[in-house]
Order: C-alpha cells, then sequence, then structure tokens
C-alpha cells in the first residue's frame, strides 16, 4: 500500500504545489529553513550518549502552545528534543518560546519519499511524538521499518475525517501503521480509532492536553493599556470573534450593530485565524462605514467601532477583554470550529456555531454543563449575543460554569507525559 501512495503522492504535491506555494508566499515568513521540507540538514548536534533524541511534531500555534509542559517534561526525562511545525507563524512562536527547551527545530518534510528519507538519516531519532492528525504515511513508515515507536498524542478524529477513513479502510491502515501508542483526547475519539482499525490495546485515553492550558491575566492597567492600543472606548462592552473565518466578520458587525440598537454600548474585536485575510476583511468593514482599527498597523490614534487584531499568538490575551466571545468556523457553511478552550479556561461567557466538528465532544460538553451557547445562525447570533450583553447575571452564569468546566478537565498533560516516560523507560 505504501507503493500506492508513493505513486499518488508526488502527482498531487505537483498539482497542489502552485497553490500552496502561493499561500505560503501570502502568509510569509517561509523562506528561512524552506529547504528543510526536503529534508535538508537541521542543524541539529550530534547524539549524546544515554539521552534519547526525540522527534516531536506539532503542526501550528495552538499545538506548540498546548505542548509546552510535554517539552518540560521531556527535558526532566532527559531527552533532547528536535522540535518541528509545518506553519510559519508555529515555527516563529517555537523559537521564541522553546529555544531552551530543545535541541534543535525546524520544518517538518514534505510526506515524499526522498525527503522523508534524507530527514530521518539526519535526525536518527529513537522516539517520534506526533501532535494531534500528524498521522503521515512515509513519516509513519520509516518509522516502523527502523523499528522507532511513535506516539500520537493529544489525538482526534474530525467527524470528516472519520467519514473518510471509515469508507477507505485501507487508507485508515496507512495512516495508523507505525503508531505504537495513540492517546486519544476522549473516550469517543478513542472508539472511532478502534472502529477505523486502530488495535484497541494501543489505545487509551489521556483527554486533551490544550485543557491543562493555563494563561497569565492581565492586570487592571495593562487591560486597560491593551483597550487603549486597539482603540476599545472606555466603558463599551466588547464582543470578541474568536478565530473567525470568511463571513462571520460580517456576522458580527451585524451582532454589534444589533446590541448598539438595543441602547447597547458595545464594540467589536474581530481576532482572525488567518492574519493575511487583512484585505479581505477590510474591504468588508470599509464598505460599513464604521471606524476601524488593524493591530498590525500600531496603536489606533483613537476610538473605533470595530478592532482587527491581525496578529499572531495574542489570542489569550485578547480573550481577556472580551464580555461575550463568539469562537470562530462554526457558522454555516463553516463546519469544523476553533478552540473554545482558551475562552473557557479565561470564564467568558462562550458562543459558537453547530459547526464544531473538530471540537465536538468539547462543545457537547459546554453545552451540557451550562457553560456555553449554540447558535444557528447569523440571526442567531445576534440575538445571542444582544440577549447576553443586556444580562449580566446571564453572562456571569455562563462564565462561571466555563471556569468550572475547565477546572473539571485538568490533568491529561501529567497523563500524556507518564505515557512517554514510559516509553522513555522501554528505550532505555
Amino acid at each position: 500500500m505504501i507503493w500506492v501512495y508513493r505513486l499518488l503522492f508526488l502527482p498531487a504535491l505537483l498539482v497542489l504545489a502552485p497553490y500552496y506555494l502561493w499561500r505560503m508566499r501570502r502568509r510569509g515568513g517561509y523562506g528561512a529553513g524552506f529547504m528543510q521540507r526536503f529534508g535538508a540538514d537541521p542543524g541539529l548536534p550530534p547524539k549524546t550518549p544515554g539521552r534519547p533524541r526525540v522527534w516531536l511534531q506539532a503542526v501550528s500555534v495552538g499545538e506548540m502552545l498546548a505542548i509546552a509542559p510535554i517539552l518540560e517534561a521531556l527535558r526532566r526525562d532527559g531527552a533532547d528534543v528536535y522540535l518541528t511545525t509545518t506553519t510559519s507563524t508555529g515555527h516563529a512562536l517555537a523559537r521564541e518560546r522553546y529555544a531552551g527547551l530543545v535541541a534543535g527545530m525546524g520544518y517538518f518534510p514534505l510526506d515524499a519519499w526522498p525527503c522523508v528519507a534524507r530527514a530521518w538519516r539526519r535526525v536518527a531519532p529513537d522516539l517520534v511524538i506526533l501532535a494531534e492528525g500528524e498521522r503521515w504515511p512515509e513519516h509513519l513508515h520509516a518509522a516502523a521499518a527502523r523499528a522507532v515507536p511513535v506516539l500520537n498524542i493529544n489525538a482526534r478524529l474530525s467527524d470528516r475525517s472519520f467519514a473518510r477513513l471509515r469508507k477507505f479502510p485501507r487508507a485508515a491502515a496507512l495512516t495508523f501503521r507505525g503508531v505504537t501508542r495513540l492517546l486519544a483526547v476522549s473516550a469517543d475519539d478513542a472508539e472511532r480509532f478502534i472502529t477505523c482499525g486502530m488495535p484497541r490495546g494501543r489505545v487509551t485515553v489521556s483527554g486533551n492536553i490544550k485543557l491543562d492550558v493555563t494563561i497569565p491575566r492581565l492586570g487592571e492597567d495593562e487591560r486597560a493599556r491593551l483597550r487603549r492600543e486597539l482603540g476599545l472606548r472606555d466603558g463599551d462592552l466588547v464582543l470578541l470573534g474568536s478565530s473567525t473565518w470568511p463571513g462571520e466578520e460580517a456576522a458580527l458587525v451585524a451582532a454589534m450593530r444589533e446590541a448598539r440598537s438595543a441602547g447597547l454600548r458595545c464594540s467589536l474585536l474581530i481576532v482572525p485565524r488567518h492574519a493575511e485575510r487583512r484585505a479581505a476583511i477590510e474591504a468588508e468593514l470599509a464598505a460599513t462605514g464604521l471606524r476601524h482599527h488593524f493591530r498590525s498597523r500600531g496603536a489606533a490614534a483613537g476610538e473605533v467601532d470595530v478592532a482587527v487584531a491581525d496578529t499572531t499568538g495574542e489570542l489569550r490575551r485578547l480573550a481577556q477583554l472580551g464580555d461575550v466571545v463568539f469562537v470562530g468556523k462554526s457558522l454555516p457553511p463553516h463546519t469544523e470550529g476553533q478552540t473554545p478552550v482558551e475562552a473557557a479556561a479565561l470564564g467568558k461567557p462562550i458562543l459558537f456555531g453547530a459547526g464544531m466538528g473538530n471540537f465536538r465532544v468539547i462543545a457537547r460538553d459546554l453545552l451540557a454543563r451550562g457553560a456555553a451557547r449554540e447558535v444557528a445562525d447569523a440571526a442567531a447570533l445576534a440575538a445571542a449575543a444582544r440577549a447576553l450583553l443586556a444580562d449580566p447575571a446571564a453572562r456571569v452564569e455562563l462564565a462561571a460554569a466555563a471556569a468550572r468546566w475547565h477546572g473539571d478537565n485538568a490533568g491529561a498533560a501529567a497523563r500524556t507525559a507518564a505515557e512517554i516516560n514510559a516509553a522513555l523507560t522501554r528505550l532505555r
């Protein structure tokens, strides 16, 4: 089956390369280390006798933020870590936060046989750790061929991936081959993996390490300074759009206007999932006639109606300004959702659409605990946001439930670290 994958991968890569190169150029930051995607020398020091080398792949910013306790545990366990990512934003965050915790960092290679083989010769890991859905067939084949154990931590299956893998069981076998231990984020996800062919004995439920997030709280002076930088008017309630996708910015503008028409003092803070969408968002806002400011251009000159935080890695700080938080990628036609964990950890009233496929278990639990509300469409979002902004008691109730839910779901990072420690002990 791996030969079929190899034969199909390169033609598919050639067809898709123009789109991905355009997207990489649009996002920027990919110049340094670009050849590492083809397996070039990552600049790692020689292996240290007695210290296992661990190759940890975390795809982007969210995963990079979540693995902090895992990297700290690996350092305590005496491992040398080579940390890779796929996106330029994830790479920048890794360099900023983890330089002292790893032996080296770079970009994950393309999953083509020559690139993977070249990277494996240079990295020569003793243990591979893959975060979430980073189960690349060629990478896993290389691990199996070298008898290198692979841990898939924080593993989950979205509705779409589950449907695809059930429909194509041979593809499922290809993506699970080589995974020696899979740590699922929930019992529901564990059963999905088993249904798709992962041996039950290799699957355990560790919980979601993203739920162990600890967010430093801003002081009152910091909050006031951040509001001024964004141009948010003193005394206004803030409706926050967290990791928004196309169409959701317009829905949030309509929600803010409805709240204002009800006599509420309200401003809008948008944090788009992809900062490179700023031109499209600005065109939409210009058409509304509302005063707006983009954070990437520095501090706002004065008060605005809409602040757009088109920067990277600031969501945890910015979310602390929100009085009501809408979680993006969840209104039609979007179906996958973004994470509501940061908002819950901060004890914020949460709204999201029905399209929370990537976080279906979390969304279901939040709803069951009275810690969030689901909205069907843009009109329902406007109505729900207006109602919450007008009702301080309801906001307090939702916020308290969200904070309780977050506190009750801690411990995944410790369980994951224990599994990794056991794997390292077996290696030694």
